[in-house]
């Protein structure tokens, strides 16, 4: 069974490090999230599955580490803001008492420089009651020592948009699981599947979860939502994008009460 990004083993992430970076392991797709009612067929509107390869780094798209910064778990990118120092992930790639870095450009290493911690985390209500699907997205403000905002460092943040429409073409980039490496990317185009925009993109594998989808230079999706992302290795989903996320945006520029991602939840792979 092969399952799309890092999910509910996030407080299992800090226990692989040592592991990692002895002999890290090829990585697969591991990832959950809260379960969503399947039909028994696809819908019939399939494209053709193009192959993620490896990419020159974005230098507004990044990895997540956690609980240190030798093994990142997940991807996230740099967003436009009053206060120019937040990113955008899923929210399945966070959680409560792990430490949180975010490497922007990240390729095989990193200076102890490069790493802005994660200082607060702001989700949507639905993921905190129930870890809906459909919210698995996440704001994070973040820092570092020099007292830089992560957009003046990185050259400005993205736009967030909304969902694109069926046959929309998007730019994915993001990081497999594991120590050093660099990023993957590809083209894909957009279909629906069960209310969730979905790509069909071989190779984007364990860690690519928060991975921005790009229409230009706007996000229109991370990879997330049904089944943690997908637990299909060529197919990737992203929650809708809509009011929601741009209200959450709105609220971690305001600075308020941050909140504390749940620590884990259901594989439904």
């Amino acid at each position: 069974m092969i399952m799309r990004h890092a999910g509910y083993v996030l407080i299992a992430a800090v226990a692989l490090v040592a592991a990692a970076c002895g002999d890290p392991a090829t990585p697969q797709r591991t990832t959950a999230a809260t379960s969503v009612a399947s039909p028994t067929s696809r819908p019939p509107e399939v494209t053709a599955t193009v192959t993620a390869v490896p990419s020159a780094p974005n230098p507004r798209v990044g990895a997540i580490f956690l609980g240190g910064q030798s093994l990142h778990t997940c991807s996230a990118s740099v967003v436009h803001s009053t206060t120019a120092d937040l990113i955008l992930t899923a929210a399945h790639c966070l959680a409560a008492g792990v430490e949180g870095w975010f490497v922007p450009a990240f390729a095989d290493s990193a200076a102890p420089q490069d790493f802005w911690h994660v200082d607060q985390v702001y989700l949507d209500p639905r993921w905190m009651a129930t870890q809906d699907p459909l919210a698995d997205f996440a704001v994070a403000r973040v820092s570092r020592q020099d007292d830089g905002s992560v957009e003046n460092a990185v050259g400005g943040g993205l736009a967030i948009g909304s969902s694109p429409r069926p046959g929309t073409d998007v730019a994915v980039t993001g990081y497999g699981l594991g120590v050093g490496g660099a990023p993957v990317g590809c083209t894909a185009r957009v279909t629906m599947d069960r209310g969730y925009p979905e790509i069909r993109c071989a190779g984007l594998v364990d860690g690519t979860s928060g991975s921005p989808w790009l229409a230009g230079t706007t996000v229109v999706g991370v990879t997330g939502g049904l089944d943690g992302g997908g637990c299909d290795e060529t197919v990737s989903y992203t929650p809708p994008f809509g009011a929601a996320v741009a209200e959450l945006l709105t609220r971690a520029e305001a600075g308020g009460p941050a909140d504390d991602a749940p620590s884990a939840f259901e594989d439904t792979c």
